[in-house]
């Protein structure tokens, strides 16, 4: 058959990720190992969200900077799939193309890095924390007014290195992207979960196909069951509480025993007001359990409503 072509950004968390999914394409194809690179090659595609780094993402038009000129060689057909970290996915699709597939989810949560404090807790008064995501952001001041936010976009070394300059008292970044990378060992600690929702769909990645390609056999080797329904909860309250880099939303699903369990919060952009809801339904149903994170994000809205939302 013809070579699957990989889409990717091209910061090295991106194609670290990429060539995790091109090995999986490569055995769903039955290819030798040797073979990789000639039947799943990687396209590197440069995006907006990757090229202006010195704004937040608020003002370039959001989560699609990252995936909108990926989608465009899709429907081109310069591509035939591309990988995208979901907690960095909009909801909304080009007509087209969907999210075909979900590999089995790296650890959604966040971590503190700190070179001289243990926790958040620890950190003095005024002291800087530096985030580009404004939920992270809000959770933190919410139990830390005092704190001085710091905007730090870049790749992971970018950010880890402004750390060690100073620029920075701690930073708080993801836990998977860190592992991946094989820099676990700079986490002072990972946060916890319920107490700090991570992004929704933060640890997992999406496969994005062609909507005429997404029941091909090897689309349908990479997906990962549980991940998807957790995703699917955990996306279904970012669609309702409008999901862009403007709401500061956090939701976590997890599924044990049969049963899955559903934490969605969402904080006004200054971290003084937090709404917080809780589910729980049997780990069945991908759709019900969007319905399910649909749900509690309309709650959240509802009592929220517009001091939800960041200015543009």
């Amino acid at each position: 058959m013809d070579p699957v072509r990989i889409g990717t950004r091209g910061s090295k968390l991106a194609l670290t990720q990429a060539g995790q999914v091109q090995r999986m394409i490569a055995a769903a194809l039955g290819a030798d190992p040797a073979e990789v690179e000639r039947v799943a090659p990687l396209v590197v595609i440069s995006t907006t969200g990757d090229r202006v780094q010195d704004r937040a993402l608020t003002e370039l038009g959001g989560k699609s900077m990252f995936t909108k000129e990926i989608e465009e060689a899709l429907l081109a057909g310069r591509i035939d799939c591309a990988v995208h970290s979901l907690k960095d996915a909009p909801i909304a699709r080009q007509p087209g193309l969907v999210l075909a597939a979900t590999p089995e989810r790296e650890d959604p949560r966040d971590a503190y890095l700190s070179p001289a404090y243990a926790t958040l807790a620890d950190l003095p008064r005024g002291a800087r924390l530096g985030t580009a995501s404004l939920r992270r952001a809000s959770q933190a001041l919410h139990r830390r007014a005092d704190l001085s936010i710091v905007l730090v976009r870049g790749n992971v070394d970018t950010r880890l290195r402004k750390l060690e300059a100073g620029e920075a008292e701690a930073m708080l970044l993801a836990l998977a992207g860190l592992k991946r990378l094989g820099l676990a060992d700079r986490i002072r600690h990972a946060l916890d979960p319920v107490e700090y929702p991570p992004a929704p769909g933060q640890g997992a990645l999406g496969i994005e196909t062609r909507e005429a390609d997404a029941g091909a056999p090897w689309v349908r080797a990479l997906d990962h069951a549980e991940t998807a329904l957790a995703v699917a909860a955990e996306r279904g309250a970012l669609e309702t509480l409008e999901g862009s880099c403007r709401t500061a939303v956090g939701a976590y699903a997890a599924i044990s025993g049969g049963r899955l369990t559903l934490v969605v919060e969402a904080l006004t952009p200054d971290g003084r007001e937090r709404f917080r809801r809780h589910g729980e339904i049997a780990a069945t149903d991908r759709v019900a359990a969007r319905a399910l994170g649909l749900a509690l994000g309309a709650q959240i809205h509802a009592e929220g409503g517009d001091r939800l939302m960041a200015p543009p």
